[in-house]
């Protein structure tokens, strides 16, 4: 890895994030025109996506399965408007094994159409209900601008798919599992999100109601990290899911969709990287703690490693992710930019002066220069890198959510909203603006409605673009 300093984020913040992300190792170029090869560090922190969001689902009673890749087109084309708002990204296979297909097959954009076939046959009555369904899989959406991890054509998620009995347990569900995302999102991913429904504009195809996290990133662009959809009875009726009800009549069932991909791998790398590459939070982290053994001399490499060796095995036994770099030929100085651009939360320094000493230096990521380090006894190492982890994970949430509450703007009127948008920040305003109206803020100000939140003001307002009375207020700002 070249020593070459990355592009500031003051600079170019797209390019200092295409830099990132191949400089640490997340990723490489693909010979597929908007994909990305996932490299083995960079999976690791999906995996740890993928870690605690599954074991929030089953704790939930969630269930995992797989359905097919492929999507007969005909299942696509029986919700309207689920077909509408996905035939721009679609790939169809036309031909295979030599011979056109009698019917081409939709490469999966989502699963609602397959799954919701599916669960037309595995329920039949209320005793069935309610089904709840995840499944960990890749998608294709043929996206025409790419950025890795955020936009690709191919990306790794999981997808939540359940059906109730009536239309309150379906809106349950989809607000419960809005809450595991944002759970996951602040206490996992040290992401604060901000909670709340989306436009009917910016609805999920097909849904009656989207619900979102939305995340700042370091340049001030909002990130859709995670939605939840109340689809209610549309793909019931376009799939046949019905259930016999205790009254011995037959209803429709209500059901929920729910989502979050590796966009979310992207959103650790924006919300938390700095100019020296990524800040990794420590429940996320492949590595949380590297080890870099230090000596000038051969004869003192015995010495230097005996030690390095027993703290290996004593942080391992704690559970703490720990890596020692044995790389050989390469300068002390040259790991701590390599560890520093990969993002590893804690650096334990070791040379023959701490052998002698029976101490360890450790060196935080998320502070930087001496401020970040600390002498530590080498028999109180794995509680003094517990609490170090603690904090670490804590302060880059803390950070983040100073960073976002600063950069939210409150706005009475249009003129205010644009200068706002124009600086780079988010505008919080008054909305009763009707479709058009929203069209219309978005072609003038580049800004979307990221969310009507569910953390709203008392009272009543007017409306920042149209002056009439407003119930609530809508968080608008530039997005990925």
């Amino acid at each position: 890895m070249s020593e070459q300093a990355v592009t500031a984020q003051s600079e170019d913040f797209s390019r200092w994030y295409n830099e990132i992300v191949y400089r640490a190792d997340l990723a490489a170029p693909s010979p597929v025109r908007g994909c990305v090869i996932i490299k083995p560090y960079g999976y690791e922190i999906w995996e740890g996506i993928k870690g605690g969001l599954d074991r929030r689902f089953k704790a939930t009673g969630h269930q995992n399965a797989y359905f097919p890749l492929f999507i007969p087109e005909s299942y696509i084309k029986r919700e309207a408007q689920h077909v509408e708002g996905f035939s721009p990204e679609l790939a169809v296979v036309t031909h295979a094994g030599g011979k056109e297909l009698e019917e081409p097959l939709v490469v999966r954009p989502t699963s609602e159409t397959v799954i919701g076939e599916a669960f037309s046959d595995w329920i039949q009555s209320y005793r069935d209900l309610p089904l709840l369904i995840n499944q960990w899989s890749n998608v294709v959406r043929w996206e025409l601008r790419t950025r890795p991890f955020l936009r690709t054509a191919e990306f790794l998620w999981q997808e939540g798919h359940t059906a109730h009995a009536t239309h309150d347990e379906a809106e349950e569900e989809t607000l419960q599992m809005l809450d595991i995302y944002a759970e996951f999102a602040e206490e996992d991913a040290a992401i604060p999100v901000i909670k709340g429904e989306k436009s009917r504009m910016e609805r999920f195809a097909g849904a009656l109601r989207t619900y979102t996290i939305e995340a700042m990133m370091r340049d001030k662009r909002a990130l859709q990290s995670g939605t939840s959809h109340n689809l209610g009875q549309n793909f019931a009726k376009a799939f046949d899911i019905r259930y016999l009800a205790e009254n011995n009549a037959q209803a429709y069932c209500w059901t929920t969709s729910w989502g979050l991909s590796t966009r979310m791998v992207g959103a650790v790398v924006m919300t938390h990287g700095d100019d020296k590459g990524l800040r990794l939070p420590p429940k996320l982290a492949p590595y949380q703690v590297v080890i870099v053994p230090i000596y000038r001399k051969d004869d003192q490499r015995p010495l230097v490693m005996e030690t390095v060796n027993r703290l290996e095995s004593q942080i391992s036994a704690a559970g703490i992710r720990v890596h020692v770099d044995r790389r050989e030929g390469q300068s002390p100085g040259f790991k701590f930019n390599d560890w520093e651009m990969r993002g590893v939360p804690v650096r334990v320094e070791i040379g023959p002066k701490d052998v002698q000493n029976n101490n360890a230096v450790l060196a935080r990521r998320d502070v930087p220069g001496r401020e970040g380090k600390q002498f530590a006894s080498q028999d109180g190492i794995v509680g003094a890198l517990e609490a170090l982890l603690n904090a670490i994970q804590a302060n880059l949430l803390e950070d983040a959510r100073a960073f976002r509450d600063r950069h939210i703007s409150d706005v009475g009127d249009y003129d205010e909203m644009r200068q706002v948008v124009d600086s780079g920040n988010w505008a919080r305003a008054w909305w009763n603006g009707s479709d058009e109206d929203e069209l219309a803020v978005k072609d003038e100000t580049g800004a979307t409605i990221r969310c009507f939140p569910f953390d709203q003001p008392e009272g009543t307002g007017f409306c920042v673009k149209t002056g009439q009375p407003a119930q609530k207020v809508a968080l608008f700002a530039k997005a990925y």
